[in-house]
């Protein structure tokens, strides 16, 4: 046996199969869809054996993308667990034959209570599809196991539909990566995700802030005062209009600058760049290092400073 010329029959089988769901795609998907998306409970995704396993893959898709949801084992469902099932939620139901007689034992108490139901199936002729609200076939053909058998192409186009779900519903609600960084706090993907929010300084006490006509000894002061190597300059309305740093007082005193005399707007830098609270950090990280500076003033809508965050700031929160 050739090992590798197997494997990539197995891969170019379940591909033929994907490209088979992909042309099933019909009304059927656009009913699940709209289902799911006015759901007011929870997707509660049930299924056995390697049904059952797609199906938590399923569900934490679901869950994480802005749509809640878990998975329901059906054989523990039996025996209580469908006490965690209510009015409001929408069950997707999930059996390559349709006839999985623990999946169907389900269906009257999803019935009594109103839950719509999605099913998705190999068998739009089974029970379950015809019992089921909306019925989202899978289309296979051929599992890419020899004998045809074993669930190889039938999970992965069950997996593949879960994510196309997942992904619609994602943009239909307009979720973003703030939202999407909000239920991954942990791990590397979670450092990535944090916002400016989440790590600049936001205490008035804390935030360096002069108005434009300060003299320059006392910029000195809040620069020093408030250790971030910079200051924001506001104008008589509270709004940015530049901002001083340490590489402007060096220029300043090289020129012969009057510490005195001389006010914040004949120092400042106009029009600096600036961050917005719920912007990732590794955006602000890149503008830093695009433009060469340390420290981005963050402002609100109406261009007022409201904190700040420092290239520490970022760089500390990404190998937290």
């Amino acid at each position: 046996m050739d090992i590798l010329q197997t494997a990539r029959e197995v891969i170019d089988t379940e591909i033929q199969q994907l490209e088979r769901l992909k042309n099933c795609l019909d009304g059927e998907f656009v009913k699940a869809v709209n289902l799911l998306k006015e759901c007011k409970g929870k997707v509660v995704v049930t299924g056995m054996g390697k049904s059952g396993l797609i199906g938590k893959k399923i569900a934490a898709t679901l869950a994480s993308t802005g749509t809640p949801a878990f998975f329901l084992h059906p054989a523990e469902a039996l025996h209580g667990d469908l006490g965690m099932v209510s009015k409001g939620d929408v069950v997707i139901a999930i059996s390559n034959s349709g006839q999985s007689s623990e999946v169907l034992a389900l269906i009257p108490y999803f019935k009594r209570l109103g839950i719509p139901i999605i099913a998705i199936t190999n068998n739009p002729n089974s029970e379950l599809a015809k019992r089921a609200d909306a019925v989202l076939k899978l289309c296979v053909e051929k599992e890419a196991c020899p004998l045809n058998l074993a669930p190889t192409s039938s999970t992965t186009n069950t997996l593949v539909l879960g994510d196309a779900l997942a992904v619609v519903l994602m943009k239909l609600k307009g979720f973003t990566a703030r939202d999407f960084g909000l239920r991954h706090p942990a791990g590397s993907l979670g450092r990535k995700l944090k916002t400016v929010g989440d790590l600049g300084h936001f205490n008035p006490d804390e935030v360096p802030i002069v108005h434009e006509k300060t003299p320059m000894r006392e910029v000195v002061l809040e620069i020093s005062r408030k250790g971030f190597g910079a200051t924001a300059v506001v104008n008589d309305e509270g709004k940015l209009v530049g901002i001083i740093t340490d590489g402007d007082l060096r220029r300043f005193v090289q020129r012969g600058g009057d510490f005195n005399r001389d006010l914040a707007r004949d120092v400042m830098t106009k029009n600096p760049k600036t961050a917005k609270v719920d912007e990732l950090a590794m955006e602000a990280l890149k503008r830093m290092e695009d433009h060469k500076i340390t420290v981005l003033i963050v402002v609100d809508d109406e261009n007022r400073p409201i904190g700040i965050i420092h290239i520490h700031d970022i760089m500390r929160g990404e190998v937290a």
